[in-house]
């Protein structure tokens, strides 16, 4: 009995100890370990508030905040004025670190153009509150165009453009608003030869916006195709009919 005693005793002192080591170990690994200095950390610019698609920045939108040089993506900022007068080409959340993508350059003047993607332009539509969708449209929507023409006392409608952007309504290019509101013109991001179409239409009919629903699937604007005209055809009123008597042949007109 006294045997098996100290042997249980002795397996639990062994037990200590080397629960006593492993701790030790791992505290001197942490006495060890190099410390990170503030040589390892670099100033990166982040937003200090929610900032919308299309604003022009200032002093006010970022803070500067130290982060481990290693954990830094690349194309950010170290200071804040170097954003100053930009403008955001993508939402960015409180807390976001900017990065060089999500800006555009200084720009002189209006700062829509920024915001048109490469190879596309911007052509603006007057709207109604009828047209402009009962003012529910808002910067970032997309649209189908539907083209109205008169011939003859009747009308047809066509969709001619399909799922576009709209850049801007009125001269607001970017809100955080979701309220309707009526607006007199909206502006479109067309493709160059889309933005010929819209102008000729608008001359030649008129123009209605649908509103999409945007979690449906891109599709590429298309242009409606004029449906073909149908052929006259040519109904003779007389032809000729040859009447055999004998050997004589003798051809007679007949009216039909």
């Amino acid at each position: 009995m006294v045997k098996r005693r100290t042997v249980a005793l002795l397996c639990f002192s062994m037990i200590l100890a080397a629960g006593a080591v492993w701790i030790a170990n791992n505290w001197l690994d942490m006495r060890n370990a190099p410390r990170q200095t503030d040589e390892m950390l670099v100033n990166v610019v982040v937003a200090a508030v929610d900032i919308s698609y299309g604003q022009k920045l200032d002093k006010q939108h970022f803070e500067i905040v130290r982060l481990p040089q290693d954990g830094v993506p690349e194309n950010i900022f170290s200071d804040s004025l170097e954003l100053v007068g930009q403008v955001t080409l993508a939402d960015l959340l409180e807390g976001d670190v900017v990065r060089k993508e999500r800006v555009s350059e200084k720009l002189v003047g209006v700062t829509l153009a920024s915001m048109i993607s490469l190879n596309m332009r911007a052509v603006t539509v007057r709207v109604n509150d009828v047209i402009g969708v009962a003012g529910f449209l808002l910067p970032g929507n997309y649209v189908d165009v539907l083209f109205t023409k008169s011939k003859d006392g009747r009308a047809t409608t066509d969709t001619i453009l399909k799922k576009i952007k709209v850049l801007a309504v009125d001269q607001i290019a970017g809100t955080k608003k979701n309220d309707p509101v009526v607006v007199r013109a909206v502006t479109l991001e067309l493709s160059p030869k889309n933005a010929e179409l819209i102008v000729k239409a608008k001359s030649e009919g008129s123009l209605q916006l649908a509103l999409r629903n945007p979690v449906e699937g891109l599709e590429e604007p298309v242009v409606a195709k004029a449906k073909p005209r149908p052929k006259r055809k040519y109904v003779p009123t007389s032809t000729s009919v040859t009447i055999i008597r004998g050997t004589k042949a003798e051809t007679v007109k007949v009216k039909l």
